[in-house]
């Protein structure tokens, strides 16, 4: 079976004028488009993830302030607007999360287009995340006993505190995140963190990855990875410190999907967070997970 694609034109989020491009789905899309890469894939479309799934990571409380659109303390710190619209988009995102676990478990990889919202926690939104959808998606196949153990790997420049939170009393998910220590956000404790100097290049990076996928595969033994692919870490971004390159980023993708291939563990990745200088670049490195995905799982 062809790897699987998740994606839907209502990713789409119209945040105003924001840091965050919320039109970098459809550009990811057409991009791969126009690279031919989609006739690799089977492309699916997402359903949006279901009230029960949604209470599997998120508090009733949380839930009716973000569904009756109330700016609260639980809403006000997601630094974006709050419209039905946007919280419709982060609802059909953890539906493609899920989805796209479900789809790694058959085919052996999956990607989404979207997803990858980790600042968000069970009681409150956080870091233009609203829906913690790596929690919802791996809870809801927990819940349905399709798997029991998981691991999120997360190679967001951002840590990701929510989901650290989220699993920080839950010994069947582990949670790796490596990231710039010293930016937002204040730090949780993942099973394991790698946080890292401003200005940190290539070779530290990938040298810091090639030891710790391993030792988490092979000590853990997860069922299914959520693999966190920020575009973040690259050297141009607007809200980073790292020095990573394109081909940096491309040998990251290459190596978490190669680790979980010759392990036999499905790998299921969201894209995170991404805010170059210029779109295009955050655009072509979204992109370049995907095509790192489709040269491992060939």
């Amino acid at each position: 079976m062809k790897p699987a694609l998740i994606y839907s034109k209502d990713y789409y989020m119209d945040l105003g004028t924001h840091v965050f491009p919320g039109e970098k789905y459809r550009l990811i899309y057409d991009l791969l488009k126009k690279r031919k890469k989609l006739d690799d894939l089977d492309i699916l479309s997402p359903r949006p993830a279901s009230i029960s799934d949604l209470g599997l990571a998120h508090s009733s409380s949380y839930r009716d302030s973000l569904f009756s659109l109330k700016q609260n303390s639980m809403t006000a710190y997601s630094e974006i607007p709050l419209t039905k619209p946007i919280v419709e988009a982060f609802v059909l995102a953890a539906g493609g999360t899920i989805l796209a676990a479900e789809e790694a478990l058959k085919r052996g990889a999956a990607v989404n287009l979207s997803g990858g919202f980790h600042h968000a926690f069970s009681e409150h939104a956080e870091g233009f995340c609203l829906i913690n959808d790596l929690a919802v998606g791996i809870r809801s196949l927990q819940s349905r006993k399709i798997i029991q153990k998981a691991a999120v790997i997360d190679c967001d420049l951002h840590q990701g505190n929510g989901t650290a939170r989220i699993f920080s009393e839950d010994s069947s998910v582990f949670t790796f995140s490596i990231h710039q220590e010293n930016n937002y956000p204040p730090k949780e404790k993942s099973n394991l963190d790698i946080g890292l100097p401003d200005f940190t290049e290539d070779e530290v990076y990938l040298a810091h990855l090639e030891k710790a996928v391993p030792q988490i595969l092979d000590t853990f033994k997860p069922e299914l990875v959520l693999y966190q692919a920020g575009a973040d870490p690259y050297k141009e971004d607007k809200l980073g410190g790292l020095l990573i390159s394109k081909q940096g980023l491309k040998k990251r993708d290459c190596l978490v999907f190669t680790q979980c291939l010759s392990r036999k563990i499905p790998i299921a990745a969201t894209l995170g967070g991404g805010y170059a200088e210029k779109l295009e670049d955050t655009v072509e490195i979204h992109a370049g997970t995907v095509e790192a995905m489709l040269e491992v799982f060939k």
